[in-house]
């Protein structure tokens, strides 16, 4: 496999497809913020503002500014969008709101814990790129309410009866992998390991579960399995996606172990995901077997696929375990062929189970400026580190002709 040609066609299409997408069509210059409902070449057709979209897209171009280059129309752009969440993005004690309309009047309550992690990560990366005092402070005093409301995540915008079936989701735990390392220029050494170390047993001891073999997506408040709709489900890629956080903190901790536990999980929820009639993996799955609660379950969406290919790419590259290239071959060759669209800039984002594309969108409520470009990112980082090593293996007609046909 030629893993320098491959470095170059996910970076091409980072710097010379995605990041123009975002910077020329989802900019809002008359209101503040970022229109991320756009249509396949880029029009606008909405204008509502949803606040883990817009805390995503300043991150990412933060990110940019801080690993690749200082490029001024990346800090520009990033603090553009932080401008928008400081004024309009929270009820002024930081309790981010879920949506906002075009001009940042609020649309629905601070109910969703994820605004309030990827607000921390916009600005703890923001903070990096300017050394704004601030901005560290928005993300010190935002991460600390997480915490606070971690048992809890909804609080008063709750639905569930008071006194009923109490299940805590994988989700969290999950993000909270990634952002903990995401701050940690902020948090300190002693609070950064305790925040690693809890985050991994979560998601390593709880919520995978060795008597099932996979990462379950809800249990009960005292860790047990929950024979429900809730706590049947399993969502692939939130497991997969997990396990390259888990990677990460493996390298940074020096944990080898830990690492290969993370990579085997990838490739065993790859393997239980893969919908072996049409390729692909599915969305949602019971895992007793039952008819799935999600209506959507056998939809192949973007970002499974593109967090998988980096969880198989770094699992490979740190453990040199042959079976993640062979899966990434088959998963990147599946990303490319129905995601990647052939005539216009970005990636669609939801297929049906046979592939096909559901909505031609390039944005929308769920789908930002976030997981195809820190995908794509990823992946050409991991790509040229593995290259470096100058790992040696020997290319076989299959992964040559995976190179070539998607190097055109």
């Amino acid at each position: 496999m030629n893993f320098n040609s491959l470095a170059a066609l996910y970076k091409t299409e980072l710097f010379e497809n995605v990041i123009p997408f975002w910077l020329n069509h989802s900019l809002d210059r008359e209101c503040g913020g970022y229109f991320t409902c756009l249509g396949r070449t880029g029009n606008v057709y909405d204008t509502d503002k949803f606040i883990w979209l817009q805390a995503r897209e300043v991150w990412l171009f933060s990110m940019l500014y801080n690993n690749v280059e200082p490029r001024k129309e990346w800090l520009d752009a990033a603090i553009h969008g932080a401008a928008f969440l400081e004024k309009h993005g929270h009820d002024g004690a930081l309790n981010w709101y879920f949506a906002l309309d075009r001009r940042g009047a609020p649309l629905v309550e601070p109910y969703n814990i994820f605004s309030y992690t990827f607000a921390t990560m916009a600005f703890g990366q923001l903070n990096k790129a300017t050394g704004n005092p601030r901005y560290a402070d928005i993300a010190r005093r935002t991460f600390e309410i997480i915490l606070s409301k971690a048992s809890n995540p909804k609080g008063k915008w709750s639905k569930a009866s008071p006194g009923s079936r109490t299940l805590k989701g994988f989700a969290l735990p999950m993000i909270l992998c990634n952002l903990a390392m995401e701050i940690e220029h902020l948090l300190g050494e002693e609070i950064l390991h305790a925040r690693m170390e809890e985050c991994v047993h979560q998601v390593m001891e709880v919520f995978y579960r060795p008597e099932l073999g996979i990462v379950v997506e809800n249990l009960t408040a005292d860790n047990q399995l929950s024979d429900t709709f809730e706590g049947r489900s399993v969502n692939p890629g939130h497991a997969i996606e997990a396990m390259w956080f888990v990677m990460d903190i493996g390298r940074r901790l020096k944990r080898p172990e830990l690492i290969e536990q993370a990579k085997n999980i990838t490739l065993r929820m790859v393997e239980y995901g893969w919908d072996t009639t049409y390729g692909g993996i599915f969305y949602f799955m019971d895992r007793k077997g039952c008819p799935p609660l999600q209506l959507e379950w056998d939809q192949k969406l973007w970002w499974v696929h593109i967090e998988t290919l980096i969880s198989l790419l770094k699992g490979y590259e740190l453990t040199g375990d042959r079976r993640c290239l062979e899966w990434f071959e088959r998963v990147h060759a599946y990303t490319w062929d129905h995601f990647k669209d052939p005539e216009y800039p970005e990636w669609f984002g939801y297929l049906n189970r046979r592939g096909e594309v559901l909505i031609d969108l390039k944005g929308g409520k769920w789908k930002g400026c976030f997981h195809v470009p820190r995908g794509l990112y990823q992946c050409w980082q991991t790509l040229e580190r593995i290259d470096r090593k100058a790992t040696l293996i020997t290319p076989t007609p299959k992964t040559e002709t995976l190179c070539n046909e998607n190097l055109l």
